[in-house]
């Protein structure tokens, strides 16, 4: 198994080289694929990564899944009924985790990194790092956020997926999701 640094200098290699025109799409998007039991290493190497980058040329901007989650939920108009209908049954996780997930699934998330990207477009050598997506757990899978932006991506994209990959593009969310070969994507790792 190669290691996560490894496949990360692979993954700015592609970056570097972009997309081939055999690729299903042309969208500058990519996954840095490790076991989800590297999370923390992962975490622990980004800001040595961000350091690469930059040196490299890069204009890295990250863009936290959970901190934007955790915006999405805290400023939802439900809130105030989610936490009446948590206060009379605050072991009914089945519930709860249905009413967050609505409330993710209407696109916000989705949004937030759409108008990240337009954002920006007009800086040089940007990239964006999607971080954090194991904080999509159990409301949404990224595959669909994906899908929602298609055409969208105008900056290079990395998602750090934490999965397993499964062949050329499938992978598996947190290794124990279903396998989804529905990413237009390019995969290092896993």
């Amino acid at each position: 198994m190669q290691s996560l640094k490894a496949d990360f200098d692979e993954l700015v290699e592609r970056i570097r080289h972009g997309r081939d025109f055999a690729q299903a799409s042309f969208e500058p998007v990519y996954y840095l694929v490790f076991s989800p039991s590297q999370i923390l290493e992962a975490k622990r190497a980004l800001p040595a990564w961000l350091s690469k980058l930059r040196n490299e040329g890069w204009e890295p901007h990250i863009f936290s899944i959970a901190d934007n989650i955790s915006s999405i939920l805290t400023s939802a108009a439900p809130r105030k009924i989610w936490l009446a209908a948590d206060h009379k049954a605050p072991l009914d996780w089945k519930r709860t985790n249905a009413a967050l997930s609505n409330a993710l699934a209407q696109g916000v998330l989705q949004s937030k990194i759409e108008a990240k990207l337009s954002e920006m477009q007009s800086t040089r050598n940007a990239l964006l790092l999607v971080t954090d997506l194991e904080a999509l757990h159990p409301y949404i899978r990224i595959g669909a956020v994906e899908s929602q932006l298609y055409g969208k991506f105008m900056v290079p994209t990395v998602f750090f997926y934490p999965g397993e990959r499964t062949g050329k593009t499938s992978l598996k969310f947190l290794g124990f999701y279903p396998e989804d070969g529905n990413y237009r994507s390019v995969h290092v790792g896993g």
